[in-house]
């Protein structure tokens, strides 16, 4: 496999426009870029910003080795004079935003670039893709957890999404409240409690469902959860307790109409004296069909397709634009894309309660603000340094706090308007 850079994660007409610029003079020209949505994805309330801490990694190391350059000079893409100036390229600008776990609205400026037109123009393939995913991802697992009403839930989703996808979607998803991970290299890289035990396969290869019942428990103990719908689920059960007895930890049950399942499963339990034993339910579980289980006995949730496509919605619309030249405001006007020009400052509103009550955002200037308002974007970088960052559990504790400060209203799963409103003063 070619070992390429992260630099060479990135569309080729970001290198095409480089070479034009430096041709032409422009390149060094002093530009704002900003990243925002034109609308949340369709019954969408808010949105989420998420992927920042993986994207401040990755600009960090981003720098065109000699083989990139050579692929790119030998494939036609740059000419010498861009090789010249990729091969030595750092990006030395600053980078503000909203912090990972803020939510967003349409037109909030999430992420905010400042430099050279070249050196900002190179990184938006690359920020575009990182936060159009874990926004997206966030999002979504975001609205799940509210639906679960404070019961855990499992990400599960790794084996329905690209290797790597399932790292930074099972990150998003801790991020917005998920107890845990399936995903090892997740647990590794940002410290996600991890868990797992079996799946149908290992019931199907003992001869009998009490044998692979047994060498579950007596490879793991009591605290383990047995699969128990290979089968039929009630003997399942029957089983999982005669093997394991009263204080086995848990159960999981993965098909089947789940809310008369649980029922019966927690009945059956019971009456079998394993009154402490879990229900964990997994199976295509959604926002939606984890909200028609509210009221049934179910303690847990695993989800893991609708978790790493954004349950249906795989990307959060993010477009990265030029709003600024050398001081200028700079503004596109094509119908229907048209962009606010000039570098923007968002302040969030709130009652003296701590409810949010309105989203204001200015173009070049600070919005009045008093202190029930709270300011929006941070430094990420500075002078091509990156800043230091919050962990992922004070950015997990961060999205937790805005959810519970939007009114509730915003956190209905139903279509309806943003969660608050959100005003944009365009420059003078």
């Amino acid at each position: 496999m070619n070992d390429f850079a992260p630099a060479l994660l990135t569309d080729q007409y970001e290198l095409t426009m480089v070479s034009a610029a430096l041709k032409d003079g422009t390149a060094n020209r002093r530009s704002v870029f900003e990243v925002f949505a034109r609308r949340l994805p369709s019954g969408r309330r808010y949105g989420v910003a998420a992927g920042q801490g993986r994207l401040m990694e990755l600009i960090r190391d981003f720098c065109f080795t000699d083989a990139d350059v050579d692929f790119l000079r030998r494939s036609g893409v740059v000419d010498d004079a861009t090789a010249a100036w990729l091969a030595d390229y750092r990006f030395t600008g600053d980078i503000d935003g909203y912090a990972e776990g803020e939510l967003f609205f349409p037109g909030s400026p999430i992420l905010t670039v400042s430099g050279t037109f070249a050196e900002c123009v190179v990184l938006e393939t690359l920020i575009l893709s990182v936060l159009n995913h874990d926004c997206a991802i966030a999002a979504g697992a975001a609205r799940m957890v509210t639906a679960a009403r404070g019961r855990p839930i499992i990400e599960m989703g790794s084996r329905r999404t690209h290797e790597e996808a399932a790292v930074a979607a099972a990150r998003a998803a801790y991020l917005a409240g998920f107890a845990s991970t399936s995903n090892l290299a997740a647990g590794g890289r940002y410290g996600i409690p991890t868990t797992g035990t079996s799946a149908h396969a290992f019931t199907l290869l003992h001869d009998d469902e009490p044998a692979a019942f047994a060498s579950q428990v007596a490879a793991l103990g009591k605290n383990t959860t047995l699969l128990v719908d290979t089968y039929d689920i009630a003997q399942g059960i029957r089983n999982a307790i005669a093997v394991a007895g009263p204080d086995l930890r848990a159960i999981r049950i993965d098909s089947g109409d789940l809310s008369v399942l649980a029922q019966h499963s927690r009945e059956l339990l019971d009456s079998l004296g394993a009154t402490e034993t879990k229900i964990i339910v997994s199976g295509d579980m959604d926002e939606y069909s984890i909200a028609t289980l509210a009221a049934e006995p179910v303690d847990m949730y695993g989800a893991g397709t609708a978790v790493v496509t954004g349950s249906g919605a795989p990307t959060a619309g993010l477009v990265y634009k030029l709003v600024e030249v050398e001081g200028r405001a700079v503004v596109k006007r094509s119908e229907n894309k048209a962009t606010v020009g000039g570098r923007k400052t968002a302040v969030r509103r709130h009652k003296p309660t701590g409810t949010a009550t309105e989203e204001i955002i200015v173009s070049q200037g600070v919005p009045d603000h008093n202190t029930n308002d709270r300011l929006l974007q941070r430094s990420f970088v500075v002078g091509g340094e990156v800043a230091p960052l919050p962990s992922l559990a004070e950015s997990r504790d961060h999205l937790r706090q805005c959810l519970i400060s939007i009114p509730w209203e915003g956190l209905k799963l139903s279509a309806g308007d943003p969660a608050i409103p959100v005003t944009v003063v365009p420059t003078a």
